[in-house]
């Protein structure tokens, strides 16, 4: 596994710095955050337009990021302008097309089938990081990757294979798919970002992500309808821009910073089980015996992916 120097990492001396510079909690908060996200998305998907939370939400973020990245872009600026080829390319993979393709499958599928299709993502980062710089994962990470994906399956199944082969899929699960491929790629090609704060390239990728959505956002309102202001569609756009956006997209590209891609993308099996405790606290659901059971893959697999190799002992 390659990894990427360290940029922007925070000094140990703080509580930030400690967290910024440790992946096992950087890992928890995306899982956090983009289960929710499945979930706002199929909430508000009769009300809000799939562009339009999409181009909302980049743009809130952008706007409330700004302030923070203000201090950075004088000396990033430049940066990214002469690596504007792969800015443009991870832009538009990991900002704007997943997204989008995520909100347009929640009209027409379920948020089971989202989470589902989402656990593959590790799968296709593994792929990609192989066929775009012939990286491969050592036999831990091997065991670890499948352990997880085990563990989302059990959990998405209930414990009874029969359930997988009796999900009903539909066409939003193609675009589901497109998007799972689209964020596996951005993951694989984050190695290639220059060398600027981590706080800068959020700002840059949410703000051009948004720029970028803007013509298709357009036509959406004139053909569909703009997006109503109600306080249930300004809650999705707050909970989408702050917590699935910059909070969750710092911590894991500074995790694929700290880890490298193929163990990275794992934080994506901890989406079906943040869903499900947040289903027994805030909805009263029941905690089964085959949900202990897949925390306990899934922990296990990331334990494996994530376990640093014994240094060797010194010699007499």
């Amino acid at each position: 596994m390659q990894k990427r120097q360290q940029v922007g990492a925070a000094p140990r001396t703080s509580w930030f710095g400690a967290i910024a510079n440790e992946p096992r909690i950087l890992m928890l908060l995306p899982g956090l955050f983009w289960a929710g996200n499945a979930i706002v998305a199929r909430s508000a998907a009769g009300e809000i337009p799939p562009i339009a939370l999409a181009f909302w939400r980049w743009a809130v973020a952008a706007l409330l990021i700004a302030p923070l990245a203000w201090p950075h872009l004088r000396r990033d600026v430049p940066l990214m302008l002469r690596s504007w080829p792969i800015m443009l390319v991870l832009t538009a993979l990991g900002i704007s097309v997943f997204n989008t393709f995520l909100y347009i499958a929640a009209h027409t599928t379920t948020a089971i089938n989202i989470v589902m299709l989402q656990t593959a993502m590790p799968i296709v980062v593994v792929v990609a990081t192989f066929l775009i710089f012939r990286d491969t994962l050592t036999r831990r990470q091997a065991a670890g990757v499948v352990a997880s994906f085990l563990g989302t399956l059990t959990l998405i199944s209930h414990g009874d294979p029969a359930v997988l082969l009796g999900l009903d899929f539909h066409e939003g699960d193609l675009w589901m798919l497109a998007a799972a491929v689209s964020y596996a790629v951005y993951t694989a090609l984050l190695r290639l970002r220059p060398p600027v704060h981590g706080v800068s390239f959020a700002f840059v990728t949410f703000a051009l992500g948004a720029a970028l959505l803007l013509p298709f956002y357009v036509a959406e309102t004139a053909w569909v309808g703009a997006m109503p202001l109600s306080l249930h569609a300004l809650a999705a756009i707050g909970y989408v821009a702050v917590f699935a956006s910059i909070l969750a997209y710092m911590a894991f590209n500074r995790t694929v910073e700290l880890l490298g891609a193929n163990t990275a993308g794992l934080v994506v099996h901890l989406v079906p089980v943040f869903g499900t405790v947040l289903a027994v606290l805030l909805l009263g659901e029941r905690l089964y015996a085959y949900n202990l059971v897949g925390f306990a893959l899934i922990a296990f697999g990331l334990w494996l992916a994530t376990r640093r190799p014994a240094a060797p002992a010194p010699q007499p």
